[in-house]
C-alpha cells in the first residue's frame, strides 16, 4: 500500500492463508459486511443487500481482515481499529426490478415515493427541521454566498438550485462542476456554505472539492443518498436523500429527491433571513408537499411519450431550449437522452439560439421547448417559432392550462400545475421517459449504457 500510486479498492487472497480475505482502499469506495453465512466486501451497498444490512466503511489506507465469522480493522501501521457499524434500512426488494422491464423504468415510477420519503424526514407539523443534521438557523442567517458543487445530474440540481435559492433568499449562488471547482483556485467568501451534491457520496471530483473547501475553512453541507459514504462522513453537515438504492446508471429518483432537499433548504434559509414571511413559507411548504402526487400524475400517461419516441428513433440531433429554471431542467433532459439513447442532444438557454446555435437547425430537427415559468413563457415561445420557421419539429412541455401552445408546437406534453419554483420536479418526468423509450426503441442496454459507471470514483 505504501508503494502503490493512484486510486484503488482491492480484495486480496493469499495462497498460504486461504481462510482469510484482506481488503484495502485509497479514494475508491469499499464496504465490508457480515452476513448470516460469512463476511463480504463490495464497492456499494446494493451488491450485498440480500446478505446483510450491517456494513462498515473503510477509510483511506485502512485494512480489513475478514474470516468466515470475524472482521478486524487496522491502520497502515497495523494497529487495530474500532469501526462503527452502519445499519442500512433499504429494502432488499428495492434492489430488484419488481416486474419492470428495466431498473430505470422502475426508478422513474418510484419518484413519488422517493420524494415523499425525503420530505417526511425533514417536515414536521409543516415546519422544516434540519436539527438532526446540525445545520443551524444561525449559520443560514449569516451566509454571504452559497456554492453548489457537483457532477452530472447532481450539477443540474445545483443549476436549478441557483435559480430557486437566489429568488427565495437573495443570497448570491454559484454553481460549479466539481472537476472545475478544484482546479480554478476558487475565491471563496468567508461567510459562505459549500453544498456538495452526490447520489453515491463517493464521487471522486466532488470529494476532492469538499476537501478543498474544508482546507479553506468553509463549512460543507453534503446532500447524499448513501448513509456513511465518504462525502457524508467528511461533510460538516449532511442532509440525506431517502431515494433507496438506485441501480440504473442514469439517475432519476435520486435527482428528484435531491431537488426536494434543495427546495427545503431554500425555504428554510429564506424564512430565517426574513426574505419571506410565515404565510409565504407555509404556502411554499404546502406546494412542496403536493409534489409526490403531482409527479405521480405526470407518470399516468407514458404511452404518449412512448409513441412519440418511436417516431424519433433515428434522430441525429435534438435540442432542448428554455429560459431560467427551464434551462436547468433542459440540461438534465439532454443528459438523459445522451447517456442512454446515444442521440446527440444539447440544452441551450433559449435566448442564446440566435448567437450561433440556430444555424444547426434544419428540416426535421427535433427541438424540445420547456415552458414552466409564466414570466418567460412568451419569450420562449418566440424562440420556438424562430426554430420552426427554419424547419424544426417542435415538442413543447408546459403546465396544464397552457393549451394555446398547440397553435405553435407539433407535439404538446402537459404536466400538473405547480409552484413555478418547483416546476423541475414535474417537468423532468416526460424528459426521463423520452430518454428511456428512445433507448428501448433502439434496442440498447438502458440500465448500463456504454462507457459509464454508476459511481464515478476516478477523475
Amino acid at each position: 500500500m505504501l508503494r502503490v500510486r493512484g486510486s484503488y479498492a482491492f480484495g486480496i487472497l493469499f495462497r498460504d492463508i486461504p481462510e482469510k480475505l484482506y481488503a484495502v482502499r485509497k479514494d475508491s469506495p469499499l464496504i465490508v459486511g457480515k452476513g448470516k453465512t460469512g463476511t463480504l466486501i463490495a464497492s456499494d451497498v446494493p451488491a450485498i443487500l440480500s446478505e446483510t444490512r450491517t456494513v462498515c466503511y473503510l477509510d483511506n489506507m485502512e485494512i480489513a481482515e475478514l474470516s468466515a465469522d470475524e472482521i478486524h480493522f487496522f491502520n497502515i501501521d497495523q494497529e487495530e481499529l474500532e469501526k462503527k457499524e452502519t445499519l442500512i434500512t433499504w429494502d432488499a426488494q428495492a434492489a430488484e426490478k419488481g416486474g419492470y422491464a428495466h431498473f430505470m423504468l422502475k426508478e422513474i415510477h418510484e419518484q413519488p415515493k422517493a420524494v415523499q420519503d425525503t420530505l417526511t424526514v425533514y417536515l414536521h407539523d409543516n415546519q422544516i427541521d434540519f436539527s438532526e443534521s446540525g445545520l443551524s438557523d444561525a449559520l443560514l442567517k449569516k451566509l454571504e454566498r452559497i456554492y453548489f458543487v457537483a457532477c452530472g445530474s447532481a450539477y443540474h440540481v445545483g443549476a436549478a438550485g441557483k435559480y430557486i435559492l437566489e429568488e427565495l433568499t437573495g443570497i448570491p449562488v454559484e454553481v460549479d462542476l466539481a472537476s472545475e471547482f478544484r482546479y480554478r483556485n476558487p475565491k471563496l467568501l468567508k461567510d459562505s456554505l459549500v453544498v456538495i451534491i452526490s447520489q453515491s457520496g463517493e464521487t471522486a471530483d466532488s470529494l476532492a472539492a469538499l476537501r478543498l473547501a474544508k482546507e479553506r475553512g468553509l463549512p460543507v453541507l453534503g446532500i447524499v443518498n448513501v448513509i456513511g459514504s465518504s462525502i457524508a462522513r467528511e461533510s460538516d453537515y449532511v442532509l440525506y436523500t431517502y431515494a433507496g438504492p438506485e441501480i440504473s446508471v442514469a439517475t432519476t429518483k435520486a435527482y428528484s429527491a435531491q431537488l426536494a432537499v434543495v427546495y427545503l433548504l431554500g425555504i428554510r434559509c429564506a424564512l430565517v433571513r426574513g426574505a419571506i414571511n410565515e404565510n409565504r413559507c407555509s404556502a411554499l411548504v404546502s406546494s412542496v408537499k403536493q409534489l409526490p402526487q403531482q409527479i405521480a400524475k405526470a407518470l399516468e400517461d407514458p404511452e404518449r411519450i412512448q409513441w412519440f419516441a418511436s417516431k424519433y428513433i433515428n434522430a441525429k440531433d435534438v435540442f432542448f431550449i428554455g429560459r431560467g429554471l427551464d434551462y436547468a431542467i433542459g440540461l438534465e433532459g439532454s443528459l438523459k437522452m445522451k447517456e442512454i439513447s446515444y442521440i446527440h442532444s444539447e440544452a441551450y438557454a433559449a435566448g442564446e439560439l440566435k448567437h450561433g446555435t440556430i444555424s444547426l437547425i434544419e428540416n426535421g430537427t427535433l427541438v424540445i421547448g420547456l415552458l414552466s415559468q409564466p414570466q418567460l413563457y412568451e419569450k420562449t415561445m418566440s424562440n420556438l417559432m424562430e426554430t420552426k420557421s427554419r424547419g424544426a419539429y417542435l415538442m413543447g412541455v408546459t403546465e396544464e392550462g397552457n393549451y394555446s401552445i398547440e397553435d405553435t408546437v407539433d407535439f404538446a406534453v402537459y404536466v400538473p400545475k405547480t409552484e413555478p419554483l418547483f416546476a423541475a420536479s414535474v417537468e423532468v418526468i416526460p424528459l426521463q421517459l423520452l430518454g428511456y423509450y428512445l433507448s428501448v426503441s433502439r434496442g440498447l442496454d438502458v440500465d448500463k449504457p456504454r462507457n459509464l459507471a454508476k459511481s464515478v470514483t476516478v477523475e
